[in-house]
């Protein structure tokens, strides 16, 4: 592993703004497509980069081998689920408030990394991380002026799906020895397997008129912060590590806040500004905690 440079700080920022920026676009493609649609067609045009570079690279794709079931399940748990919780909860909340609620899945991992994992054991400092940064989550849903009776439920959809991120992330691990870009590719396949019939009989997308800006958003959202975005995470933890590379936790939910003020003009109250803070500040001392244990 080399030594880190301006470039690869770069292109972690990069990285980091491509995955904020699915929140703003998920959000432009909800004016006109269904959550189950929006979820299928982002897992198929994600696939597409990820099956060309395995294509490219003669890296075999799995997806029906024998540990197919291994494949399907994470397919199902790590994409098909959140991205359509994600989807479904951004119909009635902001899109900035969906980025500060998904930044709770290293608060969430941490925690069940305790109970499903021999190495990730939950200390006092990792502790006291977890309760700071859902204090904030809880703050955040304390603001009147942005949840109400009517979207509170999308809210907790949202963060739900957090939760079935690092589900996945746990299985991923059962699988571990597997290189990154057949994982991706095989659980992309699957994932578009799956949804393709249940999207097509409850939405029916064909009788659609969609606008312009959702249909870019969503093609948006399917190469580049589904693709592309992970083609770049494996070039950053091959060069970098694991350890550098989840520094993105941090970024996401801070240019989520800013994107979606700038692009949808998305109100920034004072408890949201708190949350954030609150849960950078969680985030950075669990991951902390981790690196001292490592070391």
């Amino acid at each position: 592993m080399r030594s880190t440079k301006p470039l690869d700080y770069f292109l972690l920022t990069i990285l980091a703004l491509i995955w904020a920026s699915a929140f703003f676009n998920i959000k432009i493609a909800t004016y006109s497509y269904g959550p189950l649609t929006i979820a299928f067609l982002r897992i198929l045009f994600g696939a597409i980069p990820v099956i060309l570079l395995c294509y490219f690279k003669k890296i075999k794709i799995e997806a029906f081998s024998k540990d197919w079931l291994w494949f399907a399940s994470i397919g199902i748990i790590n994409l098909v689920v959140p991205f359509f919780l994600i989807a479904y909860g951004v119909q009635k909340v902001q899109s900035n408030l969906a980025a500060i609620l998904m930044a709770s899945t290293p608060l969430t991992a941490t925690a069940l990394a305790h109970f499903f994992t021999k190495n990730e054991k939950i200390n006092l400092t990792k502790s006291v991380g977890i309760l700071i940064g859902f204090s904030g989550i809880i703050f955040l849903f304390s603001d009147n002026i942005l949840f109400n009776e009517n979207n509170i439920f999308s809210a907790f959809l949202i963060l739900f799906g957090s939760c079935f991120y690092v589900i996945g992330g746990l299985l991923t691990l059962k699988i571990s020895e597997k290189r990154n870009e057949n994982v991706t590719a095989s659980i992309l396949i699957w994932g578009t397997i799956v949804l393709l019939p249940i999207s097509l009989y409850f939405e029916q997308p064909w009788n659609l008129t969609p606008r312009l800006d959702s249909t870019i958003s969503l093609i948006y959202l399917g190469i580049f912060s589904t693709g592309i975005a992970w083609l770049l995470r494996f070039y950053i933890l091959k060069h970098n590590g694991l350890v550098f590379q989840a520094q993105v936790a941090y970024l996401i939910p801070i240019f989520g806040v800013i994107l979606g003020f700038l692009i949808l003009n998305e109100a920034i109250t004072p408890k949201v500004i708190i949350s954030l803070i609150a849960v950078i500040i969680g985030i950075y001392i669990v991951k902390g905690s981790t690196l001292v244990n490592k070391a």
